[in-house]
């Protein structure tokens, strides 16, 4: 999402931040697998390391994306069933609503990059009809 932000010239109307839902990964590095896939769109993600979502960023952001059921579940139960109605899936932006391709089970990180890409980029365009 970062990236397409950049290519828009709109890098200063956003701030993007990624958190985990979960306590697994905290403080690790990006999965090595994702790190390549990245790597092969020129995006680098050096220094990046897992952090846990906040009670904080439900005020932070006016938008909170989850990947799949459970990123959404999990949000919802740690931010009160979103009052304000922020939560929301990031496919659900496109004509395919639902959940992410999960690599982490298939190893398939050419799926999950197709999804994210047309995730965020139909994000991107519901935010600048805004």
């Amino acid at each position: 999402m970062k990236q397409l932000i950049m290519d828009a010239g709109m890098e200063d109307q956003f701030y993007i931040e990624s958190a985990a839902t979960s306590t697994e990964e905290i403080g690790n590095p990006v999965y090595p697998p994702a790190r390549r896939k990245l790597a092969e769109h020129g995006i680098s993600c050096a220094g990046k390391t897992a952090r846990q979502i906040t009670r904080q960023d439900y005020q932070k952001f006016d938008y909170l994306i989850g990947m799949d059921d459970a990123n959404l579940r999990n949000m919802k139960r740690f931010y009160n069933n979103d009052p304000e109605g922020k939560i929301s899936l990031l496919m659900d932006y496109t004509n395919r609503p639902g959940s992410v391709a999960d690599p982490w089970y298939t190893g398939d990180f050419e799926a999950t990059w197709i999804d994210v890409l047309e995730g965020c980029t139909e994000l991107l365009k519901h935010l600048q009809n805004q």
